[in-house]
């Protein structure tokens, strides 16, 4: 489990390509470097990955079909820095949402607003997913936990204080990057739940 609270971002410094499946190697920060060990899973732009070597502060990962054919990972280079962060363990606070590390679907940023001390980025989801969107519910964005401001059909806004911009790789995204997008777990289910009681009933 994560808690969304991005730990910092961390540079992809190699990369090597097999047929449908990769390796990444990071270059960690050293404060989430402490009792690391092979086998623990580190979030990459929300996605739980799991370590499988550790030299000095370089930590490698795998990543399979699916998860290059569903997240951003695979539009990564060297060079390319991700958000990260350790998995949660007992007893650390939830500043953010209980996720899974598990992307549904990437969004395009479709518009990016600046003003004095905030930014206002605007996402479109397919549209199988925009029946989770609800303003002020939880959503996962390339491994930060954000509240939604405003939802227009598949198209959702979030707005971002320094902080977050600082910590995380959203400070420097763009029109047209794609970004990993969790749903709400909770969300999720009380609308699936829902709509099969609906069906049933009708």
């Amino acid at each position: 489990m994560f808690t969304g609270i991005v730990q910092g971002t961390a540079e992809v410094v190699e990369i090597e390509q097999k047929a449908d499946f990769r390796s990444h190697t990071l270059r960690l920060p050293l404060p989430l470097l402490s009792g690391l060990q092979p086998g623990a899973s580190v979030a990459h732009n929300g996605c739980c990955l799991t370590v499988t070597a550790i030299d000095g502060d370089l930590v490698r990962f795998d990543l399979m079909k699916e998860t290059l054919a569903v997240t951003n990972l695979g539009e990564c280079t060297p060079g390319s820095r991700v958000n990260v962060e350790r998995a949660a363990r007992f007893g650390d606070d939830i500043g953010g949402h209980a996720m899974s590390g598990h992307v549904h679907c990437t969004a395009p940023l479709v518009q990016r607003i600046d003003s004095p001390n905030n930014r206002e980025l605007w996402f479109e989801l397919p549209q199988a997913y925009s029946r989770f969107l609800f303003a002020k519910g939880y959503i996962g964005i390339d491994g930060a936990s954000l509240t939604i401001g405003r939802v227009d059909g598949c198209r959702f806004n979030v707005n971002l204080i320094p902080e977050t911009l600082e910590r995380t790789n959203l400070g420097w995204r763009q029109e047209g990057d794609r970004v990993n997008i969790e749903i709400d777990p909770q969300t999720q289910a009380i609308v699936e739940t829902v709509e099969r009681i609906l069906t049933q009933r009708s």
